[in-house]
């Protein structure tokens, strides 16, 4: 038998606790901030510096909900719990920063302060959260804060669920046995796990071996089963979870949602809408206004550079696909001779290609020629970091010869991506160029977040500019 805990009944105590320490801890980290920065001071932050610190934890308490701080503990690891926490300040950081501009008030504070406070302030929250998590699996450790589970349906989905949960032990979440109705798997075992018996003896089991929760696997076509299991389950005071097999689909950033008022899961779905839309839109806007004019003069010495090497205008505009598929246009340097296309064709240039004058080629190499697309970004028409966008006629190629190839357009194209900092970039010859480009698209996807995305740029410096393949 496992323990009970005071963090098991009162983990709702816990978050609510959480709540009131975060706008607290940022509230603390300016203090300290300030103390550093003006060590001989006697005031410890003056009303102007009070107001912002009142208007960043007042963002505190609106942002980090969205960011699922606040839920159950229980089956997140600490990475995701750390990655949340960096998500949720940068976004307090970013609104920060535009409050200020906005304000025309960044002159009036320490920049030194404000760098302090929210390196400070986000090692603090980290800090606290880490605490919460020792201490949670000290006594996880000691067999207690455990949730006891059994599994109903032992096949596929079943024997993941229980190899998963072997996996992240830290979960808290303790198998205790397995149910099924096929009559050839009673008494066998799963990875150690017994299977006691059919559906008709949950109720029992959960009852006599007080169990806190109970996971059904069953397939669709077993509607009738979940019903009766429910039906009998209702009297005991358990969690009962539906893990729906899902798995045999084409996913793309799947999760629940409500449609109607009735539950639905996302098969296929954008990750960029609610929160994180506005954290995409904050990071395209301020970080692309901060580079667009910081390269002002770069771009004023290649446009310079560009008319004094070739005849043509300065910028090449090519129509392509931006978000849910709307045709944009798209800038660029031009690296060309200025010529014509047969019928309106595309052609990518290749290793060689005569059409590119010699700076052009200089520009290509090392990508000075996507600089223009800052442009786009600040026009909300594409976005730092995500896809790159290809030519409407190499779309409608595409499109049916890769599978799932226009998923790419549920979120703005990028000026970098997964996918070039991976090094496929340039000509895309083969078919199997394009395939491999698109499932680092859609595992860009699938795994967007605000964390991701300055993975990426960060990467760009050291593996996105300058390529072989880029020609």
């Amino acid at each position: 038998m496992f323990g009970k805990s005071v963090f098991k009944n009162y983990s709702g105590f816990i978050n609510l606790f959480s709540r009131i320490v975060d706008p607290l801890v940022v509230t603390l980290a300016a203090v300290i901030s300030y103390l550093i920065r003006f060590p001989e001071t006697e005031n410890l932050l003056p009303q102007d510096y009070r107001f912002l610190v009142l208007v960043a934890s007042f963002c505190v308490v609106i942002i980090f909900p969205a960011f699922s701080l606040y839920g159950s503990w229980r089956g997140q690891g600490l990475a995701k719990q750390a990655r949340a926490i960096v998500l949720a300040w940068l976004t307090v950081v970013l609104l920060m920063i535009i409050i200020l501009f906005g304000l025309k008030a960044s002159a009036d504070y320490s920049r030194l302060w404000l760098i302090l406070w929210m390196g400070i302030g986000l090692s603090l929250l980290l800090l606290y959260r880490m605490s919460v998590y020792t201490v949670l699996q000290y006594q996880r450790f000691k067999g207690r804060n455990y949730r006891r589970v059994v599994i109903v349906g032992a096949g596929g989905l079943g024997e993941k669920l229980v190899t998963q949960t072997l996996e992240a032990p830290w979960s808290g979440f303790q198998i205790s046995a397995l149910f099924d109705d096929n009559n050839d798997l009673k008494n066998t075992f799963v990875h150690g796990f017994k299977i006691q018996g059919g559906v008709d003896d949950v109720q029992h089991y959960a009852e006599e071996n007080k169990i806190d929760e109970v996971w059904i696997a069953l397939p669709f076509r077993a509607e009738n089963r979940v019903k009766e299991l429910l039906y009998s389950l209702r009297y005991l005071t358990v969690n009962i979870k539906l893990v729906p097999n899902i798995f045999g689909f084409t996913l793309l950033n799947h999760s629940m949602t409500e449609l109607v008022g009735l539950p639905a899961v996302n098969l296929s779905d954008t990750p960029m809408w609610g929160n994180n839309q506005l954290v995409k839109i904050l990071e395209d806007k301020v970080l692309g206004l901060i580079i667009f004019i910081l390269t002002i003069p770069l771009l004023l010495l290649i446009s310079i550079a560009i008319k004094l090497t070739s005849s043509g205008p300065i910028l090449f505009k090519q129509k392509r696909h931006g978000w849910d598929g709307r045709i944009i246009n798209v800038y660029k340097f031009r690296t060309m001779e200025v010529h014509d296309e047969n019928g309106g064709s595309v052609t990518q240039a290749v290793k060689g290609d005569n059409r590119i004058t010699p700076f052009g080629a200089f520009l290509r190499r090392t990508s000075l020629d996507e600089l223009p697309q800052f442009f786009n970004v600040l026009q909300g028409r594409m976005s730092i970091v995500g896809p790159r966008p290809h030519a409407v006629q190499h779309n409608e190629m595409y499109k049916d010869k890769v599978n799932k190839y226009m998923l790419r357009h549920m979120v703005k194209p990028g000026i970098t991506g997964w996918a070039q900092v991976n090094g496929l970039r340039g000509e895309t010859d083969t078919l199997d160029k394009m395939k491999n480009r698109i499932e680092y698209d859609l595992y860009y996807i699938e795994n967007w977040s605000l964390w991701f995305d300055l993975k990426i740029m960060f990467l760009t410096f050291f593996k996105g500019f300058v390529n072989k393949n880029a020609y």
